[in-house]
């Protein structure tokens, strides 16, 4: 294990500059989301949460895809460049850090998004371990151990000192590039901090979240539900929770006239909007306890069906957050496990 005093913290994102692009959550307006580090940035490495969640860095809200140009009858199509160069992640928590093993299975499955693809192998996830979780939390209802979160490298803030661990070859390789401003140590106060925080995990009013009802019923009884009514009435249908979720992989293609040529671009979409896949005859979709219905049994049944049980959510509770109607997937699952929310 290694490790850099806090107050010295910039050496280290110098170092990791140096030699890759480094993102990291930084402070712009009142909002904490992951942007590219440089000098004058304010990092915010204390925050919880950021706004976006890191799904942004390997499926961007906006990305191109190709451009067409036109000269008379003729059309040449250009492609978008791919990420070719390396680039880190840094403070990316737990539950961020699963979601992109969720998201690996929609885009490197078979037809393989070449995009996403890209980022992905030149993307190193240097994740944070969580020293203050909030009410919200709820990760390790899906196994989570938001005290040693998957990634390249993992690392811990303890008693004013960041500490620094590898677990794959590609974090051992960024490692070798920045050792030179780490300094050996070891794991007393790292394992300290993590039995602490377990405690307090353990006393969280989410704590006992039980999602068994979802993967014990089967599927059209839980479709069926007279429940589903009743919660969708209250639903606004304004993607809040769709945009701030990290596993959510909806998205919408588009084209865009320059005035002198096509370019084609996507961008996240929501299945919780009228015109989600709308087709010629219509939506298909018709009605908002449809659409409500589609996103929840999705992360809570289909997925886990098709995907060994694994649920389509990592409880970051970014959802219980932001929706102004507080109806999110814990209030879905309570209701219809059983267990009033």
């Amino acid at each position: 294990m290694l490790k850099i005093a806090m107050s010295e913290i910039s050496r280290l994102f110098d170092a990791i500059q140096a030699v890759d692009e480094l993102y990291l959550p930084v402070e712009k307006g009142n909002e904490v989301e992951f942007g590219l580090y440089s000098a004058d940035a304010k990092v915010r490495l204390d925050a919880l949460q950021t706004v976006k969640s890191a799904k942004d860095m390997f499926f961007p809200f906006q990305e191109d895809l190709m451009k067409f140009h036109m000269d008379g009858k003729k059309i040449s199509v250009e492609a978008a460049a791919k990420k070719d160069k390396d680039f880190v992640v840094f403070g990316v928590r737990a539950c961020d850090a699963r979601s992109f093993s969720i998201l690996d299975k929609v885009f490197l499955a078979d037809p393989v998004d070449t995009y996403y693809q890209a980022r992905r192998e030149h993307g190193i996830v240097v994740s944070m371990a969580c020293h203050r979780p909030e009410e919200t939390c709820f990760c390790s209802t899906f196994g989570i151990d938001a005290t040693k979160p998957e990634g390249d490298v993992v690392t811990w803030i303890a008693e004013d000192t960041l500490y620094w661990e590898a677990q794959t070859e590609k974090g051992e390789g960024l490692t070798k590039k920045v050792e030179a401003v780490l300094a050996e140590s070891d794991s007393k106060a790292v394992e300290a901090q993590q039995a602490a925080v377990k405690e307090i995990l353990k006393k969280l009013p989410l704590a006992d979240l039980d999602l068994s009802y979802f993967t014990s019923h089967p599927e059209l009884e839980i479709f069926k539900r007279e429940e589903w009514k009743e919660l969708s009435s209250h639903c606004l249908g304004c993607g809040t929770c769709t945009f701030v979720c990290p596993t959510c992989q909806c998205y919408d293609v588009r084209d865009y006239d320059t005035g002198h040529g096509i370019e084609r671009y996507r961008c996240w979409d929501s299945c919780m909007y009228r015109d989600f896949t709308m087709m010629a005859h219509g939506t298909n979709r018709k009605s908002q306890v449809e659409r409500f219905r589609q996103r929840f049994m999705h992360k809570l049944v289909y997925n886990p069906l098709r995907n060994d049980g694994e649920f389509s959510c990592v409880g970051c509770g970014r959802c219980l957050k932001k929706c102004p109607n507080s109806l999110n997937i814990v209030k879905v699952a309570k209701t219809l496990g059983g267990t009033q929310a």
